[in-house]
């Protein structure tokens, strides 16, 4: 049996509203993405908190338990994922689409350390992920759409299946850390519109 879980804007809704108090959270929360992200979801509570050059007792007035900081984390990510969606929106649609899902690969690259957890605590179908979910498809949804009205982008792929797509690329181990992004590329090759093919 699972716990509920809040929405991603019901976690964000928590951040407190005083500047100081505000500041911490925020180093925290930096911290924790950070620490997750490279020693894995046991990266020690001690460790984020002299990351984030607070005590360790602020780290409790914050986040109480390990699940809230990662609840935090990961919709503080998802946030920061959709904020990115509309900061590229000036861009000509498929260098908007293409920046943007190399922010998807960094996001799920953090999104992986906490995962495992949650869903372990909350469960896969919880509603922070469903949210979250929503949040991003609401988000980068309208990139593809966009490339696709104005002849940049196949129109026989949805959005989903480019999630899927980059979403099994991330899966992969690389030993190389330039690969991934080559990987990608091509990957991104195969979603760009290439004009009529010539017959068989």
């Amino acid at each position: 049996m699972t716990t509920a879980a809040p929405r991603v804007p019901e976690v964000l809704s928590g951040r407190p509203q005083r500047a100081d108090a505000r500041r911490n959270y925020e180093k925290l929360v930096e911290a924790a993405r950070e620490a997750f992200a490279s020693e894995g979801a046991a990266a020690s509570l001690e460790d984020i908190a002299r990351r984030a050059q607070v005590g360790i007792g602020t780290l409790y007035r914050h986040f109480p338990t390990r699940q809230d900081l990662f609840q935090s984390v990961y919709a503080t990510e998802v946030e920061a994922l959709c904020r990115s969606a509309h900061d590229v929106a000036d861009l000509p649609a498929w260098e908007a689409l293409v920046t943007w899902l190399h922010q998807f690969v960094c996001y799920i690259n953090t999104k992986r350390a906490v995962a495992e957890e949650l869903i372990a605590s909350i469960g896969r179908d919880s509603e922070l992920f469903r949210s979250g979910r929503a949040a991003i498809y609401g988000a980068g949804g309208p990139l593809l759409e966009r490339a696709q009205r104005v002849g940049a982008a196949r129109t026989d792929t949805s959005f989903d299946d480019v999630m899927r797509l980059i979403s099994g690329i991330t899966m992969i181990h690389f030993s190389d850390p330039g690969q991934i992004d080559r990987v990608l590329g091509l990957a991104l090759d195969g979603l760009r519109y290439q004009g009529a093919r010539r017959p068989a």
